[in-house]
């Protein structure tokens, strides 16, 4: 018993000792109970309670740890020192708080504090503008009040009493002005980051950064991202210390060309200069920083070539230089670069053959080579085990397409489009598991499209478009994949399309336009791909849609934009007749009959309706003037729509009207003036009988204006409108019936044919989004295009409707002098006043109009010498002054030296060249008499009497029958024929006009 009891002592004993001992390590080791000194902890606890969280925050708030009950060193984000219990350190990063901080805020009463971190909260106000409070952190070492968004200037005194810190991290807040020149005297900076966004408005001037570069000679890290530094000469930064291995100068707007020496610093391993499009500069051929990890040159101006010292850096891991001006050959001698895991050299204007090497970085994620100028073939082998994305598009290469390309297995992005590759897709793959996008549009690629495309699991965006495929599509015997957006496009694809395709039932955008597909559309097909959005079938002429009337059954309430222009369609389709979200429909350029249906009247969301090139017939529905607040562009040309112009035009979103080519009758609909937004107007080939609308003067944005082959009359107005067509870029008022002389304060306001930079042409597109940017819900434009007459033919404008400026007034009955006015449009490319009765002479200041391409002023009863002004138009190629009583010399020099004769013919008063008549070198020749009785032969009689005249008149008309049985001299039956002609057709229309 008593053993026992003694060792029960002994226990007893020992737990004692250990209980002491603990004790006593924990006071050595471990905060006491009461380690935080009571002003400390109070002015945290007061720190707390005068600043407010943020309460959608999604992270935890530090200072929830901050009560009484605890003591203040142990609450999370705070730090104190051992031995005295001062408190030397706060973090609270990412705590949720909101505001700003006041003036008398506790954290300002830590007189031993060494660093504070106050980054990535929601804090504002401008603390760094209040100079009372920098006293108190003398002692700091390191601040961090990154991502933030304070605000206001920057007081130097900050950094005139805070000469101890090391590191300093202002960034990504929203201060302004300049950066305080003596930011240079905190010498023991070892890293400065002031980086901010792109609209941020801190900046440097050359001073005070040189200062900098100079006096901090211990900085490791810069980061400067988005700090004006343009006024910041680039030879400032040789004065950086060579000890430098940080620096980041993202967007600070550089200029002049970057010291190649700063790449040869010898622990740098990061330099980032991207987004300084005015640096240029050159990349050293030698001794190229061997601790080089990340070099980011991206959208800037460096120029010259790539060196081979590339080669030595092994410690590389991620290299883009993207849009530069480099040239010349990739070295290939990336072979040792073991560690290059992101290499882009996109749009640097790089040629010749491929780098192989490249293709053996086994590290490699990311490739991409596109928008050069590479030639050569792909290899054969691909050792890119870890490579996810690869792009090649956008060069010169050629070759067959290689089967190891298809044995990726870790690629996610494969991008080959605009190519010369050749050869077929391979009939089976089963290695691509992983890819989501496979372009490989604008190639040679041949052959088929193979199923195994719709059966990849992870596929999403296909894209074979322009290329060779002729081969039907394959029948989808697996399971389909959920790809989301196919283009095979601009192909050979015959045959029909399988019902296995219209299993893709997650796909978005369909292209299947301009090919050879066949067969009938019917909408059971369409009604499985439930989530389609966008449809182009067109340029398939032998494919058609159901016309059946149980089609109305079916609704497509996701369908967004429709194309089947160039199709086989007889009839309006039925099953889109309930596609009330529809925004585009294109169904131009078919053989659709009938009736435009009433239930379109229920679109309002359409932007862009197209039904041209058809066989519609009926009048148009009063609904089409403001049934969508959102349409922009209505095409209703070349159908056979008669009655009148709705008058019900209210959209002042419409930008394109067409209804030319019909058989339209009325006036032009006053309501039209509502259309604030109209660009272009075109109601030309139709049988409107109405004066000129000059209302239309009114509409600010009106480009282009179109109203030729009508039954117009009247006089232009003289008086000025509020717009007076400033923007007017192409005027047609042909084959009409206007009359009395040309006003001159009508073309005295037609600014944008005096300058071509006035204004260009918007309406050219309509486009629309279809949400955040996604390849398979890419943006939809429509291109505007329309007819015009120069140069002796017409033509289609479509690329360069926006670009060109034309005026034809031809075949009218105006009447009087030409304006002098009219010169004042210098940048007039076509004019066309033939036709009418246009008195006086040709005004000089055509001479100005030196942009101008074609000009006909013919059969008029224009008068006098031909200007010699005309030879300062340079451009011009088409001349027409025919069949006008102009005299004198026709002037030489420039463009009159490639006219022929017919440009001048009917003018028997003109002499010189290219006429075989000479002139008179003592005087211009008098004209010969012209007769007017032009409803008969007696001038043409007259004509053989004069040449005659020597020797009667038996002689000189028996030369005349001489002369039309023998259809000899050729040069003067021709002659004859066309002044024949034009009196013919001067008759005609003198008889129209009296039955008028």
């Amino acid at each position: 018993m008593g053993r026992v009891i003694r060792i029960l002592c002994l226990v007893l004993a020992f737990l004692h000792f250990m209980v002491d001992s603990s004790w006593s390590f924990s006071s050595s080791f471990l905060p006491s109970s009461h380690l935080c000194l009571p002003d400390q902890g109070a002015a945290l606890l007061q720190f707390k309670s005068t600043i407010s969280l943020y309460d959608d925050c999604e992270m935890y708030p530090k200072t929830n740890s901050w009560n009484k009950s605890i003591d203040c060193c142990s609450w999370e984000g705070v730090s104190c020192n051992d031995e005295t219990g001062d408190v030397i350190g706060v973090d609270l990063s990412y705590s949720c708080l909101n505001g700003s901080l006041p003036a008398n805020n506790g954290l300002f009463h830590l007189h031993s504090l060494q660093w504070l971190d106050l980054s990535s909260n929601w804090l504002d106000g401008s603390p760094l503008e209040n100079s009372s409070l920098f006293h108190v952190l003398q002692g700091l070492q390191r601040l961090n009040l990154a991502d933030n968004s304070f605000n206001g200037s920057i007081s130097s005194e900050l950094f005139s009493q805070s000469v101890s810190l090391t590191h300093l991290n202002l960034s990504y807040n929203e201060f302004s002005e300049l950066i305080p020149h003596e930011i240079s005297l905190l010498s023991n900076l070892v890293s400065l980051d002031l980086s901010g966004y792109s609209s941020s408005s801190l900046r440097f001037d050359a001073r005070g950064f040189d200062m900098l570069a100079r006096n901090l000679t211990k900085l490791r890290t810069l980061g400067l991202d988005s700090v004006d530094m343009s006024g910041v000469p680039v030879t400032s930064f040789l004065n950086l210390t060579s000890s430098l291995e940080y620096l980041s100068l993202r967007g600070c707007d550089l200029n002049g060309e970057f010291p190649s020496q700063v790449f040869q610093l010898p622990y740098l391993h990061h330099i980032d200069l991207r987004v300084n499009e005015n640096l240029t500069g050159y990349l050293p051929k030698t001794n190229l920083s061997s601790a080089l990890m990340l070099l980011d040159l991206s959208y800037c101006g460096f120029r010259g070539s790539i060196p081979a010292s590339f080669g030595n850096l092994t410690e590389i891991i991620s290299i883009d230089l993207y849009g530069n001006g480099f040239e010349r050959q990739i070295p290939d001698v990336f072979g040792n670069l073991k560690k290059l895991t992101s290499l882009r050299f996109s749009s640097c204007n790089f040629s010749g053959q491929l780098p192989i090497t490249m293709f053996s970085l086994t590290q490699i994620t990311f490739l991409d080579l596109s928008y050069n100028q590479l030639s050569g073939q792909l290899p054969t082998v691909f050792n890119l085990t870890k490579i996810t994305q690869l792009d090649l598009s956008d060069n010169q290469l050629s070759g067959q397409l290689p089967i190891t390309l298809f044995n990726l297995t870790k690629i996610t992005q494969l991008h080959l489009s605009d190519n010369q590759l050749e050869g077929s897709l391979p009939n089976h793959v089963g290695e691509l598991q992983l890819l989501e996008g496979f372009y490989l549009s604008n190639n040679f690629v041949s052959g088929g499209v193979p199923s195994w495309l719709f059966t990849l699991p992870s596929l999403q965006s296909l894209d074979l478009s322009y290329n060779k495929l002729t081969a039907s599509i394959d029948k989808i015997d697996q399971r389909p994949n959920s790809v989301q957006s196919v283009d095979l496009s601009s192909n050979g694809i015959h045959g029909p399309i399988p019902n296995s395709f219209f299993d893709l039932v997650n796909i978005t955008s369909l292209d299947l336009s301009s090919n050879n597909l066949s067969g009938v559309i019917k909408p059971d097909m369409l009604s499985k791909l439930e989530s389609l959005k966008h449809l182009d079938l067109s340029k398939n002429t032998l494919l058609s849609l159901s016309t059946s009337d149980s089609d109305s059954n079916y609704s497509f309430p996701s369908l967004d934009t429709v194309s089947f222009a160039s199709c086989s369609i007889r009839q309006f389709p039925n099953f889109f007749r309930k596609s009330s979200l529809l925004r585009s429909l294109d169904l131009s350029n078919n053989n659709i009959s009938g009736n435009i249906p009433s239930l379109i009247c229920n679109w309002t969301s359409v932007v862009i309706l197209d039904l041209s090139n058809n066989s519609l017939t009926g009048t148009i529905p009063d609904c089409l003037g403001n049934f969508s607040d959102s349409l922009e562009d209505m095409n209703l040309q070349m159908n056979k729509f008669y009655g009148k112009i709705p008058d019900s035009f209210m959209n002042n979103s419409l930008r394109n009207l067409f209804l030319n080519d019909n058989q339209l009758e009325g006036l032009v609909p006053p309501s039209l003036g509502n259309c604030g937004s109209l660009e272009i107007l075109n109601l030309g080939n139709n049988m409107l009988t109405d004066t000129f609308p000059h209302w239309l003067a009114s509409l600010p944005s009106l480009q282009i204006l179109v109203l030729r082959s009508n039954r117009l009359h009247g006089a232009l107005p003289s008086s000025p409108a509020s717009s007076d067509f400033s923007g007017l870029r192409i005027l047609d008022l042909s084959l009409n019936e206007f009359t009395s002389s040309l006003p001159a304060k009508f073309f005295r306001n037609l600014r944008a044919m005096k300058d071509a930079k006035f204004q260009y042409l918007r309406g050219r597109k309509t486009s629309f989004r279809c949400g955040a940017y996604n390849r398979a819900c890419p943006d939809l434009y429509y291109q505007t295009s329309m007819k015009v007459r120069t140069k002796g033919f017409e033509i289609e404008l479509v690329k360069t409707l926006d670009i060109f400026i034309a005026m034809d007034f031809s075949n009218n009955l105006f009447s009087g002098q030409i304006p002098e006015e009219l010169g004042e449009l210098i940048s007039l490319q076509m004019l066309n006043f033939s036709h009418n009765n246009f008195t006086g002479p040709i005004p000089t200041s055509f001479g100005n109009l030196v942009q101008l391409e074609s000009l006909d002023l013919s059969s008029n009863k224009l008068g006098g010498e031909i200007p010699s002004q005309l030879t300062n138009l340079t451009f011009l190629e088409v001349l027409n002054l025919s069949e006008n009583d102009l005299v004198g010399p026709i002037p030489h020099g420039n463009q009159f030296g490639t006219f022929d004769n017919d440009s001048y013919s009917g003018n028997l008063g003109l002499c010189g060249f290219p006429l075989s008549k000479q002139c008179n070198p003592e005087g211009p020749n008098p004209p010969p008499p012209k007769f007017k009785d032009e409803g008969s032969g007696i001038a043409f009689i007259w004509k053989l009497a004069m040449m005659g005249y020597g020797c009667g008149m038996v002689l000189g008309l028996s030369a005349g029958y001489i002369v039309l049985t023998t259809g000899r001299p050729w040069w003067f039956v021709r002659m004859v024929e066309r002044d024949l002609q034009g009196n013919v057709t001067k008759w005609i229309r003198r008889i129209q006009g009296r039955r008028n």
